[in-house]
């Protein structure tokens, strides 16, 4: 029989109820969970339900229950800021005291300067915008120049796209290395540069392809990703867990073309015999729905995912850890398509162990990682959080 081990599910951007600086972020009244179920008329949610999840927040179609059959709560981020490399660095004790630069205008002359002048291309856009929009808007003119398409959001993101078959996929990352690497360094150390490929013509016009990747900052410090690798425990990432550590820390994390099959290789790795910890993220809450305010795909994506649970759960042996949560909100019930500052879920299951405790609402998204290391029983762990793992054990 294989070795225990914990499994982390980010369902990305699944928000359940406003931070209170929530007001700063320009985020008041978002609970992207709560939102969505009622834009959508309620939501069928069973499997999650029986977990608990209706206890965290109001969700119409998903009632509180009695006999949770896992521990439930939320977490309080901790760190400034409200993007995904802030919430998955929190999550495995990491915090930032101050957010990363987001550029509202466009990206200043120098940098685009430095970009020019160290990839040798020209560039189009430089403002923020949708990115399903931004191609359809120049890409007749990228077509023709080859120039690539830059812009940003109000994340701290510096994005390129280009047509696959004027910018092949490979200098379209080289491009992006190069933007990371040499472009936005110092005070324009933006969170992540990212690779946004496409393809059509005039005619018919632009998609975006599954071939994104993205270029995060390194971790300015050791994570609890460091702390499981020190005693040979390794950490087997799903989806851009890899791209967002800058594959500190982490052994793997195979590209996942969307949330189904992101989930299929999250099943396939608890399933295999191989030990270790496993990390997984499904993006398209955030990037399909929450981004493009579409609060009936993003209802739809949820109950697929629902749907699939007893496959995970089926996978686990007794003795597993699997904690679900999210890094960030993406209520697109609201007037921005941009993430918003919340809280996020927090269920803890124990395979063997059907029924929970209320975890209440955590300080920090780093208990998570803090829970993890306890787990694997490693001492001192990071220091950012605080273990919750004993209170699921005596539940």
């Amino acid at each position: 029989m294989r070795e225990l081990r914990a499994i982390v599910l980010v369902l990305d951007s699944v928000g359940v109820g406003a931070l209170p600086d929530a007001a700063d972020y320009g985020d008041e009244g978002s609970n992207t969970l709560g939102n969505t179920a009622l834009a959508a008329g309620g939501l069928s949610l069973p499997n999650l339900g029986a977990l608990g999840l209706g206890n965290i927040t109001d969700i119409l179609g998903v009632p509180p229950t009695d006999e949770p059959q896992a521990s439930w709560g939320r977490n309080a981020e901790a760190s400034a800021g409200k993007d995904t490399t802030t919430g998955h660095w929190e999550m495995m004790g990491l915090h930032l005291t101050s957010p990363f630069p987001t550029y509202p205008e466009g990206f200043p002359d120098e940098v685009m300067e430095a970009f020019e002048r160290e990839t040798g291309v020209g560039w189009l856009g430089n403002y923020p915008a949708s990115g399903t929009v931004i191609i359809q808007d120049l890409g007749d003119e990228h077509v023709r120049t080859g120039k690539p398409i830059v812009y940003t959001s109000a994340d701290s993101v510096f994005q390129i796209a280009a047509h696959e078959d004027i910018v092949p996929i490979e200098r379209l990352y080289e491009l992006c290395s190069i933007a990371r690497e040499r472009v936005c360094v110092g005070e324009h150390a933006v969170g992540r540069i990212i690779a946004r490929p496409f393809i059509g013509s005039d005619e018919e016009g632009y998609t975006r392809t599954h071939r994104r990747r993205d270029f995060a900052l390194k971790p300015v410090e050791p994570t609890a990703l460091d702390r499981l690798a020190e005693i040979g425990v390794d950490t087997y990432g799903i989806g851009k867990i890899g791209e967002i550590f800058a594959w500190q820390g982490v052994c793997e994390s195979p590209h996942v073309t969307d949330n189904m099959d992101g989930f299929s290789k999250l099943v396939k790795r608890v399933n295999s015999d191989t030990p270790g910890f496993v990390f997984a993220n499904l993006v398209d809450f955030d990037m399909l729905w929450g981004h493009r305010n579409d609060a009936e795909g993003y209802g739809r994506g949820l109950e697929a995912v629902d749907a699939r649970m007893p496959e995970l759960l089926s996978a686990m042996i007794d003795g597993d850890l699997l904690i679900i949560t999210a890094d960030h909100g993406c209520d697109p019930t609201m007037p921005s398509t941009d993430h918003s500052r919340e809280h996020t879920p927090l269920i803890a299951k124990l395979k063997g162990i059907d029924r929970g405790v209320d975890l209440g609402t955590r300080a920090t998204f780093s208990d998570i990682g803090e829970t993890v290391l306890d787990f694997y029983r490693i001492p001192g762990r990071c220091g950012r959080g605080t273990s919750f793992l004993a209170e699921v054990r005596q539940a």
